[in-house]
């Protein structure tokens, strides 16, 4: 058996499609109820960087045979000692030392960088979830790294809401928001809005439990939402954002979005939720994802699904996603190695 890492170049279309074909059929093994993986997104994602990250790709042959992909996130701006990983080896040629290959051939690009830890997800099962394969918590720990943080993903259906229900809550929260109106958009934000975004997002990690995690929060200027946007543009995401303004101020003081793949119609992603400190006790959180929820129904028609993440000890945002119909599926093992 003869292993092989080598870089890949992201302007390759031969290994590229390697590439793409061996992530696509990784997630579809293990993820069977996730949306099959975006061509658009995917290429995109190689082609456009998140701003602020150089990030290192390779592919593993096993006999000459592309069987392999190995994902390096190199943070340029924070985190400059970080170094999160991804490994997907094509389920036929587990089992054979590929991945084991690929991990050291990360430890040794990122020692040479002089990054001092590694990160890396795997996904579990939840006791009333559907199964989820073993092998990776396995590798992770058999590679010496520790869970850090466990997150846990819910789903929502959309097409057995509770509408009525919906309404109440909503109803019910607008009598805690006087002096405070709902603003919706999509795509870019709005110039009069953009410094708020930028200071909402720059506090999520500060906000979210981060568990053990040695990770640093982005410190998010106005400059890197539109960076962003450009990126998110670039890889054909289609994004909807709800907020809530404050009317004596004027200020953006909560803000949440979700986004949807170029070639998923029919899933979503609920992504950043954030109320500013002083402004919460307001139920500003609820008020924001289910106007967004509304609004990107109404944006895609063919939506039936949207995913999203939360710290399992995040007890206040998973009441709220749970009060609007988010039910858990697995649980998410953010891994973590000091080198």
């Amino acid at each position: 058996m003869d292993v092989a890492v080598t870089a890949l170049d992201p302007t390759d279309p031969v290994g590229t499609e390697h590439a793409y074909k061996i992530k696509a059929a990784c997630t579809a093994a293990d993820m069977p109820d996730f949306p099959p993986t975006c061509r658009e997104f995917f290429f995109g994602n190689l082609r456009h960087p998140w701003p602020g990250d150089q990030p290192r790709y390779a592919l593993a042959h096993l006999d000459g045979v592309p069987v392999g992909l190995l994902e390096i996130e190199l943070p340029q701006l924070e985190n400059t000692d970080n170094a999160p990983i991804d490994i997907y080896v094509l389920p036929e040629f587990q089992r054979r030392g590929v991945g084991r290959f690929m991990f050291e051939h990360a430890l040794d690009v990122v020692r040479g960088l002089g990054r001092k830890r590694v990160f890396g997800m795997t996904v579990t099962a939840l006791p009333d979830g559907p199964p989820r394969p073993e092998p990776g918590t396995r590798f992770a720990q058999a590679m010496g790294m520790k869970s850090a943080l466990v997150d846990v993903r819910r789903r929502l259906d959309t097409t057995s809401l509770d509408e009525a229900g919906l309404d109440r809550l909503l109803t019910a929260s607008w009598q805690h928001a006087e002096g405070y109106s709902a603003v919706r958009w999509y795509g870019a934000a709005p110039q009069e809005y953009l410094d708020d975004v930028a200071y909402l997002d720059s506090r999520l990690l500060s906000d979210a439990p981060m568990g053990d995690l040695d990770w640093e929060p982005d410190k998010t200027d106005a400059a890197r939402v539109r960076a962003i946007e450009a990126a998110r543009d670039a890889r054909g995401r289609r994004a909807y954002h709800a907020g809530v303004v404050h009317d004596a101020s004027g200020r953006l003081v909560a803000w949440t979005t979700i986004d949807v793949n170029a070639s998923q119609r029919w899933h979503a992603f609920q992504q950043i939720t954030l109320v500013e400190p002083t402004h919460r006790g307001h139920r500003l959180g609820t008020i924001v994802k289910i106007e967004n929820l509304r609004h990107a129904m109404a944006g895609e028609p063919e939506l039936r699904a949207i995913d999203t993440w939360n710290a399992a000890e995040n007890q206040h945002m998973i009441a709220i996603n749970e009060a609007i119909g988010f039910r858990a599926r697995d649980g998410w093992h953010n891994w973590q190695l000091n080198l």
